[in-house]
């Protein structure tokens, strides 16, 4: 791990803003979501998920990010609310969150979820919170568009911490360099030109210790598949 520079930041203080739900027949979240992240995004953290408006998607680099969001109307609604892990890009009513329904009923008391997805969209606070997976360490999926030794795509799980992913390189052992991989939507990144053999791959992250990249030695076999995820022995925190 490399520490390169210290960005301070705080992200405790509550922000104003709105939230309504999408529609699903489950109440679970979206495969289909911009950030790529394909079924994982449809269950992440018990299907409490959202799409989230352009300043906190943040051209994908807001993708897996977590928050608090809790509704502001005490008849309705707990104080703690509900925390969310972003998998989507979406734009509301002036919405910075559309939930999952999962989600959006968990913002409300125990007898007041019917009240609340009758109002459609209501007034929260929302403030960027630590994910937190248990038993899980970072994953790397190799993404369903992949194909086999050609074109590479991966797509990273289980981002705990409040961090962001903001660059993704892969080691090309025969130039013995880091090769840059192109953020191709979301999450996604990829790389037309994948090493032969065991895959390393680095990361650069900006999180509380400020921005630094994380390696990830032999992180794919050299015969990954399209639509595998692949578990590794690094922890974001």
């Amino acid at each position: 791990m490399v520490l390169l520079s210290t960005l301070c930041y705080s992200q405790d203080d509550f922000v104003k803003s709105r939230a309504t739900y999408y529609g699903s027949p489950d109440c679970l979240g979206t495969p289909k979501g911009a950030c790529g992240f394909g079924e994982y995004g449809r269950t992440v953290n018990d299907a409490n998920v959202a799409a989230v408006s352009c300043r906190l998607y943040k051209n994908g680099t807001g993708c897996g990010a977590c928050y608090q969001v809790r509704c502001t109307n005490p008849q309705l609604c707990t104080d703690d609310g509900v925390n969310i892990v972003v998998t989507d890009y979406g734009e509301g009513d002036n919405t910075d969150f559309i939930l999952s329904p999962r989600a959006y009923g968990r913002m409300a008391q125990s007898d007041r979820a019917g009240q609340l997805y009758a109002y459609g969209v209501v007034e929260v606070e929302y403030k960027r919170v630590p994910c937190r997976y248990s038993g899980y360490k970072l994953q790397f999926k190799v993404h369903e568009h992949s194909k086999y030794p050609n074109y590479l795509a991966i797509v990273v799980l289980y981002q705990a911490g409040r961090t962001e992913i903001l660059d993704a390189q892969v080691w090309q052992a025969d130039c013995k360099e880091w090769i840059g991989m192109r953020r191709a939507y979301g999450a996604v990144f990829d790389t037309t030109s994948p090493p032969s053999g065991y895959v390393s791959l680095r990361f650069q992250v900006s999180g509380s210790a400020g921005v630094y990249w994380v390696e990830a030695a032999n992180a794919l076999p050299s015969n990954w598949e399209a639509g595998v995820a692949y578990e590794s022995d690094v922890q974001l925190e």
